[in-house]
């Protein structure tokens, strides 16, 4: 199968192109078809490898120290399941799934093999792949943090970090849950926070937010 494979830290040109072995997948799994993935900052900060001085040396030990240890990097992936394990019961061939690929990475490839109790979920039919794709880790993340605020209906939140990948999902959970919204971010996010619900916006370049603020706080850098 061709696959996205990151040679070694360093810009985008250091990711090439390739031939791989296609995955075959264990009596848990299912291989999946991926017809979109994402490129999420995460990848980015993995395949440059720009950390500060006090987490580099943590960092190669983790991520590898010449280049990283898992070639194919990419997080979020839809497609049609082509196979399941033996002991996969909730899915079957043809069904169209998304998911977050975690810290196994391997999204930017052609097939991937995902576990059946992992992070995958059937698409819902009115999403594209391409929408799909986008929606697990900014989605997770965005209703983790707002099931912490607990939100009632009526409260007032200040999301920061609004027009980020988690910020864009947690102003819209946020307002599914009834809470007033305002969200923070740069001058040139402003309106689209406007077009996902945001009740209020602050240009943080411009206005001193922290400030007098008495609305619950969600900050988030994504």
């Amino acid at each position: 199968m061709k696959a996205i494979v990151c040679t070694k830290y360093g810009p985008p040109d250091v990711l090439q192109l390739r031939e791989v072995e296609k995955p075959a997948p264990k009596d848990n799994e299912a291989l999946i078809r991926i017809y979109a993935t994402t490129v999420t900052a995460g990848d980015c900060e993995i395949r440059k490898f720009k950390m500060p001085i006090w987490l580099w040396l943590l960092a190669r030990i983790g991520f590898g120290f010449r280049g990283p240890r898992i070639k194919i990097l990419g997080q979020e992936l839809a497609g049609e399941i082509e196979v399941v394990g033996k002991n996969v019961k909730s899915f079957r061939k043809g069904d169209q799934v998304f998911a977050a690929a975690g810290f196994g990475l391997g999204a930017y490839a052609e097939y991937k093999c995902l576990p059946e109790d992992g992070v995958l979920a059937t698409k819902p039919s009115n999403m594209t792949y391409e929408e799909a794709a986008a929606v697990p880790v900014g989605g997770l993340e965005a209703l983790h943090f707002i099931k912490k605020a607990n939100l009632q209906i009526g409260q007032k939140i200040l999301i920061n970090g609004a027009g980020g990948s988690i910020g864009t999902f947690a102003v819209q959970l946020a307002k599914y849950f009834g809470a007033e919204v305002t969200g923070v971010d740069s001058m040139e996010k402003l309106d689209m926070l406007r077009s996902i619900g945001a009740d209020q916006v602050i240009d943080y370049t411009k206005e001193d937010f922290p400030k007098g603020v008495r609305l619950m706080t969600l900050f988030l850098t994504s």
